[in-house]
């Protein structure tokens, strides 16, 4: 194997797209594999699938450097790579909290009856613990080179939105590894961010392997954390973001991740909890992360306590209400709507009988082909347009930065709410709206 191996990565959805094109541009041959051969005409094509900023840039870039192509052929990535990453999704299952491993078993499965040589096969795809100890026995047990393939384990840690920065400025990489020699290839695969002095822990598969879980677990405890509290403030009329901003400043706590509103979504911290849940209980130890049931019921009930507020300022009844729903993506920066509370909302208002109109600046497409029940429109003002109540649900730019006298020239009535505290309240209070958020009073 030379200084700088080459890479395959197998599976070009978000993360593996991200990572083929930013190794390409870091310096390293990459081959890019994956079913969909739309995907990879579209790659190929200089076109990135998704929405990510910065991205397509990048792409450009690494494909104008000759280092980067796309196949679907997992034959030509078993003679081509000596670093193989594993970047296929681990979605929840159809009936099941528990993670579907189905692509990740397809993909080594399929990669194995190539591996005729020393390589290592590096999982990255979010997989619950004692996954890479199952895999490398199916590895070795069907690859030609039998044990001179070897796995090892390096979670992920992006962040839709700042996926570019994550990759190439990581605030630190986590090795997994069985042997010297696997630590040794992937500090030849990492090389350039290794001399950049990335911070680096090796470890072992299993905690490798819980690292991407734990972390998230954390994230949406503490979410879900000022959440609970907005709830409690609403019951005695105290103000949740200045209860916020007092917590932040302990250094014990500090202000990240600490902001009340509507709640996460996205493909990771919903479905992740739910399987570190279903894995724990595997493995007899379900009371030690029981306290996560309730950090996702918090989370699922901030919906239903953002239609209620809607439902208030409509005057105790939904039906016939003309709702203009702001945000269809989970989170702005993205066109993810994969478990995205704003479209939570959107559903559970059309249920009562409101009339929703819903804009997002990147993510109508997926919605609408997720829920084409809804009603979508093209622009702010033709979603506000005779509108009783607006709700803020996803907190884009765009939005934060709403003139309120621009917008109550298209409303029915000034009435506002601001599901994730992206707005100033006094400025809209000024402009005449009934300003109303979660965890704050009237």
């Amino acid at each position: 194997m030379s200084a700088k191996p080459r890479l395959t990565v197998l599976g070009t959805g978000y993360l593996g797209a991200t990572h083929a094109i930013c190794m390409a541009v870091l310096g390293y041959e990459v081959l890019g594999i994956d079913t969909d051969a739309a995907k990879i005409a579209a790659l190929s094509d200089g076109r990135v699938p998704f929405y990510e900023p910065g991205l397509p840039e990048m792409l450009r870039k690494a494909l104008d450097s000759g280092r980067l192509r796309f196949s679907t052929d997992i034959a030509e990535a078993g003679g081509f790579g000596d670093v193989h990453f594993i970047c296929v999704g681990t979605p929840q299952a159809a009936d099941s909290p528990a993670a579907d491993l189905r692509y990740v078993d397809q993909v080594v499965s399929s990669l194995a009856p190539h591996l005729t040589r020393p390589c290592l096969v590096v999982g990255k795809s979010t997989v619950p613990v004692g996954t890479a100890a199952r895999l490398t026995s199916m590895l070795q047990s069907s690859a030609p080179a039998g044990t001179a393939v070897e796995l090892a384990w390096n979670p992920e840690f992006l962040r839709e939105g700042f996926a570019v920065e994550d990759t190439m400025r990581p605030d630190r990489l986590v090795f997994g590894v069985s042997s010297p020699w696997a630590l040794s290839v992937l500090e030849s695969a990492f090389a350039p961010l290794l001399e950049a002095s990335v911070p680096v822990v090796v470890t072992d598969l299993p905690t490798a392997e819980l690292v991407k879980v734990a972390a998230n677990s954390f994230l949406a405890t503490k979410i879900s954390f000022i959440n609970a509290m907005a709830e409690v403030c609403e019951t005695t009329g105290a103000d949740v973001q200045q209860l916020a901003a007092s917590l932040s400043y302990d250094p014990r706590i500090g202000g990240r991740f600490l902001r009340p509103g509507l709640g996460f979504g996205g493909g990771c911290l919903p479905k992740d909890i739910r399987a570190f849940i279903h894995r724990a209980d595997e493995l007899g130890v379900g009371q030690a992360v029981s306290f996560l049931r309730e950090v996702d019921a918090i989370n699922q009930r901030r919906r239903q306590r953002t239609v209620d507020l809607i439902r208030a300022q409509a005057g105790g009844s939904l039906a016939g209400v003309t709702v203009c729903a702001l945000g269809a993506a989970f989170k702005p920066d993205s066109d993810d709507i994969r478990d995205a509370p704003a479209l939570d909302v959107a559903r559970l208002l059309v249920a009562e009988g409101a009339i929703v109109r819903v804009y997002d600046p990147q993510a109508m497409d997926n919605a609408r082909r997720a829920y084409p029940d809804l009603h979508y429109a093209d622009s702010v003002a033709e979603a506000a347009t005779g509108a009783q109540v607006v709700a803020l649900l996803t907190e884009w730019d765009q939005f934060r930065e709403l003139d309120p006298e621009w917008l109550g020239d298209y409303v029915a009535v000034r009435n506002i709410v601001d599901g994730r505290h992206a707005l100033d309240p006094t400025t809209w209070r000024q402009a005449s709206w009934d300003y109303r958020a979660l965890g704050r009073a009237a």
